[in-house]
């Protein structure tokens, strides 16, 4: 693998795993892994998670860091091609990652959709842009369509939640003010079904997202029947794939509360964060034993470290 940026095969994501627990009881145990090595951390839109995490995990490797927000400590970037550079964007992305790929050994780069054109969208252009100019390996810090290093934490979350039993996995769409991308939950679907869980999705007629993600999961749209006797609940909102980046409702029926908790079989609720308390998920889950969304967020630094592990050893040869 000589990038990250989506789920790897099967065997692939059980060595990640592996390695994420490892660095978990030994954070420091491959610290000269990334000596004389460098990351650039490219952000074009907000993180905390995502950011420190991966600033951590490249340090615990013993790596250098260079972090720039785009459009705020570097010129705004032009992405189209042809196009007459007259407007408010001083340099165009071919000679700028070009540069950030002389200066980095590893690139991260965050990026997230318009939520306007699907099919552009779809096509992953800032990533691909990334990969066909840096000419070093690229890792996700978030797409327009995949969350992979927020999916391999969750995967380390649910073994450790888990870990003599194949749980009963539901994700579970929830109400938000906003349209939101669909990333998370095409990321998490996407790495649970190919690391070999079972998975139930469950949401309103009209959030279905693409069966690129999802093949292989239950759909329900009755959200009590999807929670009976469930072990793991992964509360996310999402905007329509089908009418893309349109809020079809914001029904509030649809946030978890202890109630709709209480048919679960005590399950453990996870959430990515940020979360808008008592609209995505009432006080009552958050503030409980129940939610793990803590743990879940530490897990982000043994899964970018594991990633970057990965990056280092296959392209690095060490």
């Amino acid at each position: 693998m000589e990038h990250f940026i989506k789920a790897p095969e099967r065997g692939i994501i059980e060595e990640l795993l592996q390695w994420a627990k490892e660095a978990k009881q030994n954070p420091y145990s491959n610290k000269s892994l990334g000596e004389n090595k460098t990351l650039g951390l490219v952000f074009l839109n907000p993180s905390l998670r995502t950011r420190m995490s991966t600033q951590k995990a490249a340090f615990n490797l013993g790596m250098n860091v260079m972090v720039l927000n785009m459009g705020q400590e570097a010129w705004a970037l032009e992405t189209k091609e042809g196009v007459v550079m007259d407007g408010d964007k001083a340099e165009h992305a071919k000679e700028a990652i070009a540069v950030m790929g002389q200066y980095c050994d590893i690139l991260g780069v965050r990026s997230f959709p318009s939520l306007q054109d699907r099919e552009a969208d779809y096509k992953e252009e800032v990533i691909e842009l990334f990969l066909r100019y840096a000419q070093k390996p690229i890792i996700s810090l978030e797409s327009a369509t995949r969350h992979p290093l927020q999916s391999l934490a969750d995967l380390l979350t649910i073994e450790e939640l888990t870990p003599d039993w194949k749980p009963k996995i539901v994700l579970t769409w929830a109400p938000h003010i906003r349209a939101l991308p669909q990333a998370v939950p095409n990321s998490f679907a996407e790495w649970v079904l190919k690391a070999g869980h079972d998975l139930t999705i469950t949401h309103p007629r009209g959030y279905e997202l693409s069966e690129e993600f999802t093949k292989g999961a239950s759909i329900e749209y009755d959200q009590q029947k999807a929670l009976q006797e469930a072990d793991i609940v992964y509360v996310k909102n999402w905007s329509s794939y089908h009418e893309y980046g349109q809020i079809l409702t914001r029904d509030p029926e649809w946030m978890l509360t202890q109630d709709k908790w209480a048919v679960t079989a005590n399950a453990s609720v996870m959430h990515c964060l940020p979360v808008r308390r008592n609209l995505v998920l009432a006080d009552d889950i958050l503030d409980s034993k129940a939610s793990v969304v803590i743990q879940q967020a530490g897990n982000r630094e043994f899964a970018a470290q594991a990633a970057l592990k990965h990056l280092l050893l296959e392209n690095y040869g060490f």
